[in-house]
Protein backbone atom coordinates (compact mmCIF):
# COMPACT_ATOMS: atom_id res chain seq x y z
CA UNK A 1 0.00 0.00 0.00
CA UNK A 2 1.03 3.46 -0.21
CA UNK A 3 2.64 5.28 2.42
CA UNK A 4 2.84 9.03 3.83
CA UNK A 5 5.62 10.62 1.90
CA UNK A 6 5.21 13.91 2.73
CA UNK A 7 3.11 16.21 5.21
CA UNK A 8 1.84 19.49 5.47
CA UNK A 9 2.65 21.30 8.79
CA UNK A 10 0.82 24.20 9.53
CA UNK A 11 0.91 26.26 12.86
CA UNK A 12 2.13 22.97 14.54
CA UNK A 13 -1.08 21.01 13.53
CA UNK A 14 -0.44 18.27 10.13
CA UNK A 15 -2.78 19.95 7.77
CA UNK A 16 -2.13 17.68 4.86
CA UNK A 17 -0.96 14.50 3.71
CA UNK A 18 0.77 13.16 0.68
CA UNK A 19 0.53 9.11 -0.08
CA UNK A 20 2.71 7.93 -2.38
CA UNK A 21 5.65 5.19 -3.06
CA UNK A 22 9.10 5.64 -3.66
CA UNK A 23 11.02 2.53 -4.88
CA UNK A 24 15.04 1.74 -5.27
CA UNK A 25 16.08 -0.96 -7.67
CA UNK A 26 19.55 -1.43 -8.87
CA UNK A 27 20.78 -2.30 -12.55
CA UNK A 28 20.45 -6.06 -12.10
CA UNK A 29 16.43 -5.16 -11.20
CA UNK A 30 16.90 -6.25 -7.64
CA UNK A 31 14.73 -3.65 -5.27
CA UNK A 32 16.76 -2.78 -2.84
CA UNK A 33 14.99 -0.12 -0.93
CA UNK A 34 11.33 0.37 -1.25
CA UNK A 35 8.40 2.67 0.26
CA UNK A 36 4.79 1.89 -0.11
CA UNK A 37 4.53 -0.27 -3.00
CA UNK A 38 7.05 -1.49 -5.30
CA UNK A 39 4.52 -2.90 -8.04
CA UNK A 40 2.33 0.32 -8.19
CA UNK A 41 1.95 0.70 -11.92
CA UNK A 42 2.00 4.07 -13.19
CA UNK A 43 2.41 6.35 -16.36
CA UNK A 44 5.67 7.37 -16.34
CA UNK A 45 4.92 10.66 -18.46
CA UNK A 46 7.78 12.93 -18.83
CA UNK A 47 9.66 11.19 -16.64
CA UNK A 48 10.48 9.26 -19.22
CA UNK A 49 11.60 11.20 -21.80
CA UNK A 50 15.56 10.54 -21.17
CA UNK A 51 14.71 6.95 -22.57
CA UNK A 52 12.76 8.73 -25.57
CA UNK A 53 15.66 10.65 -26.53
CA UNK A 54 17.94 8.16 -26.50
CA UNK A 55 15.88 5.92 -28.94
CA UNK A 56 15.52 9.28 -31.17
CA UNK A 57 19.64 9.36 -30.79
CA UNK A 58 19.86 5.95 -32.48
CA UNK A 59 17.83 6.89 -35.05
CA UNK A 60 19.85 10.49 -35.14
CA UNK A 61 22.89 8.57 -35.57
CA UNK A 62 26.53 9.97 -35.93
CA UNK A 63 24.70 13.76 -36.52
CA UNK A 64 26.58 16.18 -34.23
CA UNK A 65 23.85 17.71 -31.33
CA UNK A 66 24.83 19.79 -28.93
CA UNK A 67 24.51 18.77 -25.25
CA UNK A 68 21.91 21.60 -25.32
CA UNK A 69 20.25 20.39 -28.17
CA UNK A 70 20.24 16.70 -26.46
CA UNK A 71 19.35 17.75 -22.71
CA UNK A 72 16.36 19.86 -24.22
CA UNK A 73 14.93 16.87 -26.31
CA UNK A 74 14.93 15.02 -22.56
CA UNK A 75 13.61 17.80 -20.78
CA UNK A 76 10.35 19.77 -19.51
CA UNK A 77 11.43 22.80 -20.22
CA UNK A 78 10.05 26.32 -19.23
CA UNK A 79 10.54 27.70 -22.71
CA UNK A 80 12.87 30.12 -21.55
CA UNK A 81 14.43 32.11 -24.69
CA UNK A 82 17.57 29.48 -24.38
CA UNK A 83 14.88 26.60 -24.17
CA UNK A 84 12.86 27.51 -27.42
CA UNK A 85 16.33 28.72 -29.34
CA UNK A 86 17.56 24.91 -28.88
CA UNK A 87 13.95 23.67 -29.98
CA UNK A 88 14.07 25.70 -32.96
CA UNK A 89 18.23 24.31 -33.69
CA UNK A 90 16.88 20.61 -34.01
CA UNK A 91 13.64 21.96 -36.06
CA UNK A 92 15.83 23.14 -38.18
CA UNK A 93 18.59 20.32 -38.27
CA UNK A 94 15.27 18.15 -39.72
CA UNK A 95 14.86 20.89 -42.33
CA UNK A 96 11.20 21.60 -40.68
CA UNK A 97 9.44 24.63 -38.67
CA UNK A 98 7.70 24.67 -35.59
CA UNK A 99 3.98 23.94 -37.79
CA UNK A 100 5.31 20.40 -37.74
CA UNK A 101 5.05 19.77 -33.98
CA UNK A 102 2.17 17.15 -33.04
CA UNK A 103 2.09 18.54 -29.37
CA UNK A 104 -0.79 20.83 -28.52
CA UNK A 105 -0.41 24.90 -28.15
CA UNK A 106 0.52 26.17 -24.67
CA UNK A 107 1.47 28.83 -22.70
CA UNK A 108 5.71 28.84 -20.87
CA UNK A 109 5.81 26.97 -17.83
CA UNK A 110 8.06 29.97 -17.05
CA UNK A 111 6.43 32.30 -14.59
CA UNK A 112 8.33 35.44 -16.17
CA UNK A 113 5.09 37.14 -18.53
CA UNK A 114 6.22 37.38 -22.21
CA UNK A 115 2.99 38.20 -23.79
CA UNK A 116 2.97 35.32 -26.13
CA UNK A 117 0.03 33.45 -27.06
CA UNK A 118 -0.12 30.18 -26.69
CA UNK A 119 1.87 27.92 -28.92
CA UNK A 120 3.11 24.37 -29.58
CA UNK A 121 6.53 25.73 -29.28
CA UNK A 122 6.47 26.58 -26.00
CA UNK A 123 4.79 23.28 -24.92
CA UNK A 124 7.16 21.84 -22.51
CA UNK A 125 7.31 18.85 -24.47
CA UNK A 126 8.49 20.46 -27.86
CA UNK A 127 12.03 19.60 -27.23
CA UNK A 128 11.32 15.85 -27.38
CA UNK A 129 8.65 16.47 -30.10
CA UNK A 130 11.56 17.97 -31.76
CA UNK A 131 13.65 15.27 -31.12
CA UNK A 132 11.09 12.76 -32.70
CA UNK A 133 10.82 15.24 -35.32
CA UNK A 134 14.79 14.73 -36.27
CA UNK A 135 15.01 10.94 -35.45
CA UNK A 136 12.23 10.50 -38.40
CA UNK A 137 14.36 13.10 -40.64
CA UNK A 138 17.56 11.32 -40.46
CA UNK A 139 15.72 7.68 -40.27
CA UNK A 140 13.48 8.78 -43.56
CA UNK A 141 10.60 8.16 -41.65
CA UNK A 142 6.92 9.24 -42.07
CA UNK A 143 6.89 12.84 -40.38
CA UNK A 144 2.97 13.50 -40.53
CA UNK A 145 1.87 10.32 -38.30
CA UNK A 146 5.24 10.07 -36.17
CA UNK A 147 2.79 10.31 -32.75
CA UNK A 148 1.46 6.93 -34.01
CA UNK A 149 1.92 3.95 -31.46
CA UNK A 150 2.24 1.84 -34.20
CA UNK A 151 5.28 4.51 -36.09
CA UNK A 152 9.15 2.79 -35.93
CA UNK A 153 10.05 5.73 -33.97
CA UNK A 154 7.61 5.08 -31.16
CA UNK A 155 8.16 0.91 -31.47
CA UNK A 156 11.95 1.99 -31.32
CA UNK A 157 11.02 3.92 -28.11
CA UNK A 158 9.18 0.76 -26.84
CA UNK A 159 11.60 -1.62 -27.52
CA UNK A 160 14.57 0.92 -25.27
CA UNK A 161 12.15 1.33 -22.84
CA UNK A 162 11.68 -2.88 -22.43
CA UNK A 163 15.07 -3.59 -22.30
CA UNK A 164 16.33 -0.70 -19.78
CA UNK A 165 13.25 -2.06 -17.60
CA UNK A 166 13.99 -5.43 -18.19
CA UNK A 167 9.96 -6.24 -18.64
CA UNK A 168 7.67 -5.02 -21.76
CA UNK A 169 5.88 -1.98 -21.43
CA UNK A 170 2.44 -2.94 -19.15
CA UNK A 171 0.43 -0.40 -20.81
CA UNK A 172 0.09 2.50 -23.39
CA UNK A 173 -1.90 5.46 -23.05
CA UNK A 174 -1.12 8.81 -24.31
CA UNK A 175 0.09 11.46 -22.84
CA UNK A 176 -0.96 15.30 -22.20
CA UNK A 177 1.88 16.63 -24.83
CA UNK A 178 -0.55 13.58 -27.29
CA UNK A 179 2.63 11.35 -27.45
CA UNK A 180 2.31 7.66 -26.50
CA UNK A 181 2.57 7.35 -22.91
CA UNK A 182 3.98 4.05 -21.26
CA UNK A 183 3.03 2.36 -18.41
CA UNK A 184 5.68 0.20 -16.02
CA UNK A 185 5.62 -1.06 -12.45
CA UNK A 186 7.98 1.35 -10.33
CA UNK A 187 10.31 -1.39 -9.52
CA UNK A 188 11.00 -1.79 -13.73
CA UNK A 189 11.08 2.18 -13.69
CA UNK A 190 13.64 2.47 -10.46
CA UNK A 191 15.54 -0.07 -12.92
CA UNK A 192 15.13 1.52 -16.13
CA UNK A 193 16.69 4.77 -14.64
CA UNK A 194 19.63 2.57 -12.93
CA UNK A 195 20.65 1.49 -16.48
CA UNK A 196 20.12 4.45 -17.46
CA UNK A 197 24.39 5.78 -17.31
CA UNK A 198 25.69 2.63 -18.17
CA UNK A 199 24.12 -0.38 -20.01
CA UNK A 200 22.05 0.72 -22.49
CA UNK A 201 24.82 1.87 -25.10
CA UNK A 202 26.00 4.76 -26.73
CA UNK A 203 22.84 7.05 -27.02
CA UNK A 204 21.29 6.77 -23.50
CA UNK A 205 25.29 7.42 -22.10
CA UNK A 206 24.97 10.65 -24.28
CA UNK A 207 21.53 11.39 -22.91
CA UNK A 208 23.09 11.18 -19.11
CA UNK A 209 26.37 13.25 -20.78
CA UNK A 210 24.20 16.11 -21.61
CA UNK A 211 21.91 16.25 -19.08
CA UNK A 212 24.85 16.62 -16.60
CA UNK A 213 26.53 19.29 -18.75
CA UNK A 214 23.63 21.23 -19.70
CA UNK A 215 20.30 20.87 -16.52
CA UNK A 216 18.98 24.15 -16.95
CA UNK A 217 17.70 22.89 -20.52
CA UNK A 218 16.13 20.27 -19.00
CA UNK A 219 14.21 22.73 -16.90
CA UNK A 220 14.87 25.79 -15.91
CA UNK A 221 14.80 28.56 -13.48
CA UNK A 222 12.63 27.71 -10.07
CA UNK A 223 12.33 23.38 -11.07
CA UNK A 224 13.73 20.98 -9.15
CA UNK A 225 15.36 19.30 -11.92
CA UNK A 226 17.21 21.72 -12.84
CA UNK A 227 18.10 22.48 -9.31
CA UNK A 228 19.48 19.38 -8.22
CA UNK A 229 21.64 18.56 -11.02
CA UNK A 230 23.51 21.69 -11.02
CA UNK A 231 24.30 21.28 -7.42
CA UNK A 232 25.31 17.19 -7.50
CA UNK A 233 26.28 16.79 -11.19
CA UNK A 234 26.57 12.40 -9.64
CA UNK A 235 22.49 12.60 -10.20
CA UNK A 236 20.47 12.29 -13.14
CA UNK A 237 17.01 13.51 -12.35
CA UNK A 238 13.89 14.08 -14.55
CA UNK A 239 9.97 14.55 -12.91
CA UNK A 240 6.64 14.24 -14.88
CA UNK A 241 3.26 14.75 -14.17
CA UNK A 242 0.98 13.51 -11.80
CA UNK A 243 3.37 13.05 -9.25
CA UNK A 244 5.87 10.82 -10.63
CA UNK A 245 9.98 11.22 -10.98
CA UNK A 246 12.80 9.18 -11.91
CA UNK A 247 16.97 9.25 -10.90
CA UNK A 248 20.12 7.97 -11.59
CA UNK A 249 22.83 7.57 -9.13
CA UNK A 250 25.72 7.70 -11.85
CA UNK A 251 28.41 5.24 -10.31
CA UNK A 252 26.27 3.44 -8.58
CA UNK A 253 24.48 1.59 -10.19
CA UNK A 254 20.82 2.84 -8.99
CA UNK A 255 17.75 4.13 -9.86
CA UNK A 256 15.09 5.67 -7.86
CA UNK A 257 11.01 5.88 -8.98
CA UNK A 258 8.42 8.10 -7.64
CA UNK A 259 4.70 8.09 -7.66
CA UNK A 260 2.78 10.03 -4.97
CA UNK A 261 -1.24 8.83 -5.63
CA UNK A 262 -2.55 12.50 -5.61
CA UNK A 263 -0.36 13.86 -8.07
CA UNK A 264 0.81 16.57 -6.42
CA UNK A 265 4.24 18.14 -8.00
CA UNK A 266 4.97 19.56 -4.36
CA UNK A 267 4.92 15.93 -2.38
CA UNK A 268 7.00 14.40 -5.50
CA UNK A 269 9.80 16.83 -5.43
CA UNK A 270 9.93 16.53 -1.34
CA UNK A 271 9.20 12.93 -1.71
CA UNK A 272 12.76 12.47 -4.52
CA UNK A 273 14.64 14.78 -2.14
CA UNK A 274 13.54 12.74 0.80
CA UNK A 275 14.91 9.35 -1.30
CA UNK A 276 18.15 10.86 -2.32
CA UNK A 277 19.32 12.35 0.92
CA UNK A 278 18.24 8.66 2.56
CA UNK A 279 20.68 7.35 -0.10
CA UNK A 280 23.25 10.03 0.89
CA UNK A 281 23.32 11.53 -2.74
CA UNK A 282 22.71 14.80 -1.44
CA UNK A 283 22.75 17.58 0.79
CA UNK A 284 19.42 18.53 1.69
CA UNK A 285 20.19 22.36 2.81
CA UNK A 286 21.20 22.66 -0.59
CA UNK A 287 17.92 22.09 -2.01
CA UNK A 288 15.34 22.74 1.01
CA UNK A 289 13.07 25.02 -1.42
CA UNK A 290 12.44 22.08 -2.97
CA UNK A 291 12.55 19.33 0.26
CA UNK A 292 11.22 21.51 2.89
CA UNK A 293 9.19 24.27 0.97
CA UNK A 294 7.92 26.76 3.52
CA UNK A 295 3.75 27.08 4.26
CA UNK A 296 3.17 30.52 4.82
CA UNK A 297 0.10 32.54 6.58
CA UNK A 298 0.17 36.06 5.82
CA UNK A 299 3.22 35.79 4.07
CA UNK A 300 5.38 34.87 6.16
CA UNK A 301 6.65 30.70 6.88
CA UNK A 302 4.64 29.43 9.70
CA UNK A 303 5.26 25.51 8.58
CA UNK A 304 6.51 23.61 6.31
CA UNK A 305 6.49 20.49 3.79
CA UNK A 306 7.55 18.15 5.28
CA UNK A 307 8.76 14.62 3.54
CA UNK A 308 10.66 11.84 6.54
CA UNK A 309 9.19 8.82 5.35
CA UNK A 310 11.98 5.83 5.57
CA UNK A 311 12.96 2.94 3.52
CA UNK A 312 11.84 -0.49 4.58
Amino acid sequence: MPVPVARVLRSGIEESTHLGSVVVADAAGRVVASAGDPDRLTYLRSAWKPLQAAACLDRIGDLPLSDGEVAVMAGSHNAEPIHLEAVRSLLERAGLDDGALGCPPDRPIDPEPRGEPPSPLLHNCSGKHAGMLLACARGSLDIASYLDPGHPIQREILELTGAAAGAPVAALGVDGCGAPAAALPLSAFATAFARLPEGLGRSAARVVEAMRAEPYLVAGRGRVCTALMETFPDVVVKVGAEGTAGAALVGRGVGVAVKVEDGAGRARDAALVRALVLLEAIDPDAVAAFGAPPVLGGGVPVGELRADFSFD
